[in-house]
């Protein structure tokens, strides 16, 4: 397949569209969990997602590839995480999910970083150009998906990396080269995050909360056939800023620095009153758990009808292969805290894991 071609599945043979309309997500034309409602609350609607940013992750590095050697084999193998990741979207969706967050050039696969981030990984060149073998991966995910009938988030940079393009000029190639390639491509079950929290640490001054607008516009006025993709950018807190919700089809935020439920639901509250029209609140990295009790975030956020986003990494103490943004990673339900949180979103879906795709 020509990395500028139109992939195997034209659009006419795509299978999912996602749409907005109100505060709510629809899939191929019906609201998300229709007719849902769990402990009197709306669940009609919602985008409920999992941070799993890796899928099409490698490490140009030569220097530190070797960090994510798999333990049987001695070695890394970027194809293998995409085929486990691919293998795995099945029981995800079995069991409730209906989206994930990837990311083109990833996330930190140490889950946070304090000495910086020497590895290199990217599906952008220097110049904004598209790396073949990045794109190859994220078209196996993008059409299981499709197939799936679940929503990827897509994100286009992450602040480690963005020193990668070359300059302001790179940025808006890497921004239009990316949205083309969905977009020729028929996808209609993506949604973009042009940055993961753009208030945080971004070489290119165009991601700063500033400007970003200026690229979710971007996007959102690239049409092809009369469509174009929904498009937001995420903070690194619960509360964006003016610009963003107001040029945004809908409001991305993060919730991990909050330690109190009730502060995530308050969160949502003020940014409602903060848009202009009713929107979507969709929360897509969260790692505060606590799914066993009866206040945690992931029900805080439901309860003001905002989707909430799984955010699980390797912790001290984890086995080398949980938390499914440390690399490498195993993709399955294979840790206490992804039984959790799965068992958690069944119940709150009605999704039990038994029939589905």
């Amino acid at each position: 397949m020509s990395l500028n071609g139109a992939s195997a599945q034209s659009q006419g043979a795509r299978q999912t569209q996602v749409s907005i309309l109100g505060d709510d997500f629809y899939i191929n034309g019906q609201p998300t969990y229709a007719g849902r409602s769990w402990n009197g609350h709306r669940i009609e609607g919602l985008l409920l997602n999992a941070r799993m940013v890796q899928g099409i992750f490698d490490d140009l590095n030569p220097q530190t590839a070797s960090r994510w050697n798999y333990s049987d084999t001695g070695r890394w193998d970027a194809d293998r995480n995409t085929s486990e990741f691919v293998a795995a979207m099945p029981e995800w969706r079995k069991r409730g999910l209906l989206a994930f967050t990837l990311n083109l050039q990833g996330g930190s696969p140490e889950g946070y970083s304090h000495n910086g981030q020497p590895w290199i990984n990217s599906a952008f060149d220097s110049d904004g150009s598209l790396r073949p073998d990045y794109f190859a991966r994220l078209t196996r995910i993008l059409d299981r998906a499709d197939e799936l009938g679940m929503i990827v988030i897509l994100g286009y940079f992450y602040g480690a990396q963005d020193k990668i393009l070359t300059n302001e000029d790179a940025v808006l190639h890497a921004v239009d080269n990316a949205t083309g390639w969905i977009l020729d491509h028929g996808y209609r079950n993506v949604i973009i995050e042009i940055n993961n929290e753009c208030d945080q640490h971004y070489a290119n001054a165009i991601l700063h909360p500033e400007r970003v607008d200026e690229l979710i516009t971007r996007v959102h006025n690239t049409e092809r056939n009369g469509f174009h993709l929904l498009v937001s950018t995420s903070y690194s807190g619960p509360l964006p800023k003016q610009n963003v919700v107001t040029a945004a089809d809908f409001v991305l935020v993060h919730g991990n620095g909050v330690k109190a439920p009730e502060k995530i639901a308050e969160s949502v509250r003020k940014i409602r009153l903060m848009c202009d029209k009713p929107k979507p609140i969709l929360f897509n990295e969260d790692d505060n758990y606590n799914f066993d009790k009866p206040k945690n975030h992931f029900i805080a956020a439901v309860s003001e009808h905002a989707s909430w986003g799984y955010f699980d990494y390797r912790r001290n103490g984890d086995k080398l292969n949980e938390g499914f943004q440390s690399v490498p990673v195993d993709w399955t339900i294979n840790s206490e805290r992804k039984r959790g949180f799965f068992q958690l979103l069944s119940t709150i879906t009605g999704e039990s894991g038994v029939g589905g795709n």
